[in-house]
C-alpha cells in the first residue's frame, strides 16, 4: 500500500548548517524536521548537543530509502548517533514521529521542491 505523509522541512546543506542543525530550538511544529543533504554517501554521525527537544532521526540512502531510525536525547553531547549503513540524507523530527506516521525502515522518502536558501 502506498501512502503519502507529508512533512514540511528546513534544508540543512552546507557544513555550517549541518553543525547548527536544530541547536536552540525550543520546539518543532508536529510534521516539521530538518533534511540534511551531504555530497556523498556515507556514515554518518550526529549529536544532539544544545538540543532542547527530543528527536528521531533516519538515515536515508542514495535511493531515498530510509536505512535506519533511531530516537536522540536531548542535551547529549555522548552518546552519540550513528548511521547503522551509508546515508546521504538524514531527516530530524520530533520524537516519535516516524513510529506515528508508520515510516519504518524500507519507506521511500520522495522530495518535492526543496530549495536550500
Amino acid at each position: 500500500m502506498n501512502r503519502q505523509i507529508n512533512c514540511n522541512v528546513e534544508i540543512a546543506a552546507t557544513s555550517e548548517e549541518h553543525a547548527q542543525g536544530l541547536m536552540g530550538r525550543s520546539e518543532l511544529c508536529d510534521n516539521c524536521g530538518m533534511l540534511f543533504i551531504f555530497n556523498d554517501e556515507e556514515y554518518r554521525t550526529f549529536w544532539m548537543k544544545n538540543t532542547k527537544i527530543p528527536l528521531s532521526i533516519a538515515f536515508i540512502d542514495n535511493n531515498g530509502i530510509i536505512n535506519d531510525i533511531q530516537d536522540m536525547k536531548p542535551y547529549q553531547t555522548f552518546p552519540t548517533y550513528s548511521s547503522k549503513y551509508p546515508a546521504k540524507f538524514a531527516l530530524e523530527v520530533n520524537q516519535g514521529w516516524f513510529k506515528t506516521n508508520n515510516i519504518t525502515t524500507g519507506s521511500k522518502v520522495i522530495l518535492n521542491g526543496c530549495i536550500s536558501k
